[in-house]
């Protein structure tokens, strides 16, 4: 099957969403990465805000879920904790997305699992530690003495997340197609090299 959309993981401070809009703009498709939050929030009748702090309670075992379930008055779904109404939800809206698109980028929100049978692309974003605080103070305006922290926090909720949900590894790279070093090659070689072996994996299947 080819790999018609190009799903993004990423470090915090690495430039993965950065990428993901360059490797859109070149292919002169559609980049997804908040937006995804804000259209569940938009459903939801809450703030993207308040979602993200939802996705911080992860339950660390679906058995959590189950035994939220056993009301019998109640659906599965209506049982379930807030995070996993959540992945449910940003599962709908993104395939849905890609029924009505052939081909765009997704940054985030497990892509590469959601849309795994679609034939996504999956790359993983990362770089060394004093590469993306030094990124997150000139870029994203966190202060040099916050920015570890708050990295090491983002980072570690994008894994839960990531975990939970899927059952794999998030910073497996055998998960991923392609795994780049953005603190190495920069953005623009990585928007490149994501694109040339896109275009070429599909030229060839």
């Amino acid at each position: 099957m080819k790999k018609r959309i190009i799903t993004i993981e990423r470090q915090y401070g690495s430039g993965g969403s950065v990428i993901g809009r360059l490797v859109a703009e070149k292919l002169g498709i559609n980049c997804y990465n908040r937006q995804i939050l804000e259209m569940t929030a938009e459903k939801c009748g809450v703030s993207p805000e308040y979602l993200e702090s939802a996705e911080e309670n992860v339950p660390t075992s679906f058995l959590y879920s189950l035994l939220l379930s056993a009301n019998p008055a109640r659906s599965m779904e209506d049982s379930l904790p807030l995070s996993d109404k959540v992945f449910l939800m940003e599962s709908r809206i993104i395939s849905e997305i890609a029924e009505n698109e052939e081909s765009f980028v997704l940054v985030g929100r497990c892509g590469n699992y959601v849309l795994e049978e679609n034939g996504c692309f999956s790359v993983y974003i990362y770089a060394d530690a004093e590469s993306r605080a030094k990124r997150a103070v000139a870029e994203y305006g966190i202060a040099s003495n916050k920015a570890d922290s708050v990295m090491k926090k983002a980072d570690k909720r994008r894994e839960t997340f990531y975990n939970v949900n899927t059952g794999r590894l998030w910073q497996d790279k055998d998960t991923y197609c392609l795994c780049l070093n953005s603190a190495v090659l920069g953005d623009d070689l990585c928007a490149e090299l994501i694109v040339k072996a896109y275009n070429e994996y599909n030229a060839e299947y």
